[in-house]
């Protein structure tokens, strides 16, 4: 699944301000409508993967939270979300390249980070699809393997420098070493 860039993300959100804004976390399950957007997070990722490469990325965490015993006939506008996410931005400027998470829970879900799969119309609504993120080995990724290959090598151990043997020798002659006693030191 292709992830959504908050560049992205919002635009689509200021193409359709006058919508409702529903989220949907599972098929046929909806955030209530009395759902807030409580924050907004970047958090910049930095990590070092079982190979040994290190990655960087940023995600910007929309988190929604379901009051209790607070009724709401219809979710919020998406111009109301674009308001928050303009508040936000005047304390914090968001990445544009940012990978955008929802995380939600509630009584029957645990909170978790999803991902967008899409947004899409559906009659007066602007629908967020979300769909679990997923665990993936960035070795995979980068087009090697997960696991032992056939010569038995761990795919995610790093390549073993090779580093050429080095001789001593001693650079002093004989001659002219310094024993205890002899006044050299």
């Amino acid at each position: 699944m292709e992830t959504l860039k908050w560049k992205s993300f919002k635009e689509q959100l200021q193409a359709n301000p006058d919508m409702t804004l529903q989220f949907q976390y599972a098929e046929d399950q909806w955030v209530d409508a009395a759902y807030h957007i409580t924050e907004i997070k970047q958090a910049p990722i930095t990590s070092v993967d079982c190979g040994g490469v290190m990655n960087a990325w940023t995600e910007i965490i929309v988190q929604l939270w379901e009051p209790l015993n607070e009724q709401q006939d219809r979710a919020m506008k998406v111009s109301k979300a674009l308001s928050i996410v303009e508040l936000v931005e005047k304390a914090l400027p968001l990445n544009p390249n940012g990978i955008v998470k929802i995380e939600f829970g509630n009584s029957q879900f645990d909170t978790r980070q999803m991902l967008p799969k899409e947004l899409m119309a559906s009659g007066d609504n602007l629908v967020v699809d979300l769909r679990p993120d997923s665990v993936q080995c960035k070795a995979i990724e980068r087009g090697g393997s997960c696991g032992t290959n056939e010569q038995g090598e761990e795919c995610c151990t790093p390549v073993a420098e090779v580093k050429p043997k080095i001789q001593l020798k001693n650079l002093v002659a004989e001659t002219s070493s310094c024993t205890p006693g002899s006044g050299c030191c």
